[in-house]
Order: structure tokens, then sequence, then C-alpha cells
């Protein structure tokens, strides 16, 4: 029963459509994260580290004839490991700048705990080099009490070294695209974007994509023009969708989903909706045209179970008398 209650909160939660900013609905071409990886080597171990192995190994020697020393015999340690390092280089990153990076060991590591990462490139997708790190680890807090201890963090471990040009100052236009592409949004956008600016700047060439022309009075002033647009609010379009976790038992439903004029039997149940509401015998009815919202109320008040709902759910679907997508996560 406690999981039939949780799942009639969310479902019976009212549709809004409230609005939203500009910013927390689209992305802007440009004014995004850029992934580095590298490849370095984790010092200081308490005996928690990969004891050996080529890669290891060949680090090692490389590591010592870069500093001078050329070993002649094979270099193994349990105080070092092979890790591989991971940062995101911000938009607009600047040289001297320092980001976070996360540290993870690539072989038999058992612990990075106490572990000092050494100077480690930081290499893009093209194969450049934009941050270095380096830096003593912390691997964090508790994991069902315990340490996971072969991944860990330095806040602030890496300093970018290379920027990406991007003279977004003197653009003539800018790209937007919706993080959720809808047609409806997107119109109600440019409609909003175009009546603020006074003119017919703003454009939607699909569901997802809107160009802008910069307007000529914010022509080298788009940091300007872009603080203006993000906050500018726009009602976001829902599509009427459920989404459910059959493992947890749990329903959400959001948009507006109404049921057409259909009997239901499950069971013992049996629910007509296209009646008055209330009760006839062993016979459930709701008003017709109801909302999804109304149909649970029903269902709950008779004790249905979140497993008799999915099922439901699912005839009422395929028989066409519910219109809304649905999601099985």
């Amino acid at each position: 029963m406690k999981n039939a209650i949780l799942l009639i909160l969310l479902l019976t939660a009212s549709v809004s459509y409230a609005s939203n900013r500009l910013k927390d609905l689209v992305d802007i071409k440009g004014v995004r994260e850029n992934p580095l990886v590298g490849y370095g080597l984790v010092i200081g171990l308490n005996g928690t580290g990969d004891g050996g192995g080529e890669i290891t190994n060949n680090s090692l020697k490389k590591m010592f004839q870069t500093l001078g020393l050329d070993p002649v015999q094979e270099v193994s340690s349990a105080n070092v490991a092979a890790v591989i390092v991971t940062a995101k280089l911000p938009p607009f990153g600047r040289i001297g700048q320092k980001m976070d990076i996360t540290i993870s060991s690539i072989g038999d590591s058992s612990s990075l705990a106490g572990g000092t990462l050494l100077v480690t490139p930081l290499k893009g997708g093209d194969g450049n080099v934009y941050a270095v790190g380096s830096g003593a680890l912390s691997i964090g807090g508790l994991v069902q009490g315990k340490k996971f201890a072969t991944s860990g963090k330095i806040l602030g471990g890496a300093t970018i070294e290379k920027e990406i040009k991007l003279a977004f100052n003197e653009k003539s236009s800018l790209r937007m695209s919706l993080k959720t592409p809808d047609f409806t949004t997107a119109a109600r956008i440019v409609k909003t974007i175009n009546e603020n600016l006074g003119g017919k700047y703003a454009n939607a060439s699909d569901s997802t994509t809107i160009d802008l022309i910069v307007p000529p009075h914010y022509q080298r002033k788009v940091v300007n023009l872009i603080a203006i647009l993000e906050n500018y609010r726009v009602n976001q379009d829902n599509r009427a969708k459920i989404v459910i976790n059959e493992k947890t038992g749990t329903i959400v439903a959001g948009g507006e989903i109404t049921l057409s004029e259909v009997a239901i039997s499950h069971g013992d149940l049996v629910l007509e909706v296209g009646g008055e509401t209330g009760k006839t015998g062993s016979m459930f009815m709701v008003e017709k045209k109801t909302t999804l919202k109304d149909l649970v109320k029903a269902l709950n008040a008779i004790g249905t179970s979140p497993d008799d709902l999915i099922s439901i759910f699912q005839a009422l679907k395929q028989n066409g008398a519910m219109v809304a997508d649905l999601e099985f996560i």
C-alpha cells in the first residue's frame, strides 16, 4: 500500500505550464564544456599500487629517463599505479585557470588513497594538450560503508595551458538548440525574442534549432545581448508522457493526458469511463473526458496496486483510449 500512495502523489500533481527562463531551455552553439583526457602515474601508495605490469613498468622507466636516470633493469613497484585522468575544459577557459580532475585506476591497484598524481598532460579530441594536472588525491566519502578507493579527485588539480579560440563578442549571428526538442516551444521562443527585440531577428528551422541575427545596436555587444535573452521567460510545452519504473512501482505522468470513453475490466475490477461519477454494484464510473488524475483517484479508492495500474495503462495505450507516450526505465 505504501507504493500505491507514492504512485498517487506523483500522478495527481496538477499539470502546470510554468514559465521558464530561456537559459534553462536552450544551449548556445560554442558555449559548452570540452572533455580532456590523459594518462598518468600515481605514486606514494602504501603497497596498494599495481605491483608491476607492462604499462606501469614502461611508464616508470620512461619517467626515470626523463629525469636523467637510465635504469638497466625493469622497474616495478607496488607503490605506483597507472591511471586515466579526465577533466572538462570550461567554456571560454583561459590560460592559468584551474580545473577539477578525476583520476581512475586502470591496473590492479586496490587503492589510490594517499597517492600523488605526477604531472600529466591532458589532451582534447584534436590531440592538442590543453591542460596539465598534478597533485595529491582525495578519494572522497563512503559508499555503502566502504571507500570507493580506485577513483579520486583533485580539486583545482589542473591548470589550463591552451585556449580554444572563439571570438564570441564579434559574432553577427547565434545558434541556439533546445535541450528538449519541441515545435511549439521553439515557436514560442522565436515569438518572445522577436517581440522583445522589436524585429524579426530570430527564426526556427526545426524543433531544435533557432538562429538569431545579432541586431545592429548589439554588434560587438553580444555578451550583453545574451544576458538579456537568457532571462526572457517562455512557457515550455510538455508532451503527454508516462514514465514507469517497474522495479520500484513508481509512475510519473506529465503533460495533458485525457481519456476517451472506455470500459476497463482487470481481475475483480470493473471501471467505466463515460458514465456518471460514482459506484453502481461492482462497477465504478468516472466522468467522460476524464483526466488521468481522476482515473487514478478512482482506482486508488478501490485499492488498486501499482502493478495493476501499469497493466491498465498499457491496455489503455494499446486500445487508443489514452493518448500519451509510455516509457519504461
